[in-house]
């Protein structure tokens, strides 16, 4: 059993006389701060990140989910030949969910402050992805392809960037990421057993 350091300060206790872990506050200091900046809404005293600039990450990424359920729609409504039923489906589905991806980032946005950026002469710009309407059938699965793997890179470093500064962010952008990672092995999966032109 190991002895406390001698100069080491017992943690506070609370009202009910048991101590408080270190690093978490009590209650009087919680209900000060809550009645502090209330207009700033979910946002706190705690948060560490820097805001402005997780709001321009979540904008960019904004318009890349937009840029990408567009290419999408496209893809659906243009895909021709056998397969096409098939892989239509499948294009669908992604732009569904794009969009809601969008919904999280926009809703995100407005938490923290901002504004969601929905500007269409601006999108392609800020968008990670491009919009690549494909020649053909093929060739629209292999430029989503190219998407989801700029997505899954563009959401990790994200995520490294916010840490644990804006687990809030965090985890959402960790759920989005693991969808385009879905999205990614389907269309690869999708691109190998390709068969005929």
């Amino acid at each position: 059993m190991s002895k406390p350091a001698k100069n080491a300060r017992p943690a506070p206790s609370s009202a009910a006389g048991t101590r408080r872990p270190a690093g978490i506050s009590d209650t009087a200091t919680l209900r000060a701060r809550a009645r502090k900046d209330i207009e700033d809404g979910a946002i706190t005293d705690t948060y560490s990140a820097d805001r402005k600039a997780v709001i321009k990450l979540l904008n960019d990424a904004l318009a890349t989910e937009y840029v990408c359920v567009l290419r999408y729609y496209r893809h659906y409504f243009m895909a021709k030949g056998m397969l096409a039923d098939a892989v239509k489906a499948e294009f669908l589905e992604h732009a569904q969910q794009e969009q809601a991806h969008a919904g999280k980032l926009a809703e995100r946005i407005v938490q923290l402050g901002g504004e969601p950026d929905l500007n269409p002469d601006t999108l392609t710009a800020r968008s990670h992805a491009e919009y690549k309407e494909g020649t053909d059938l093929r060739d629209m699965v292999r430029e989503n392809l190219i998407a989801e793997r700029i997505a899954i890179d563009s959401y990790r470093e994200m995520i490294n960037f916010v840490g644990d500064k804006d687990t809030t962010t965090k985890r959402i952008l960790e759920e989005i990421l693991a969808q385009e990672e879905e999205h990614a092995d389907e269309f690869a999966d999708l691109l190998e057993g390709w068969i005929g032109e």
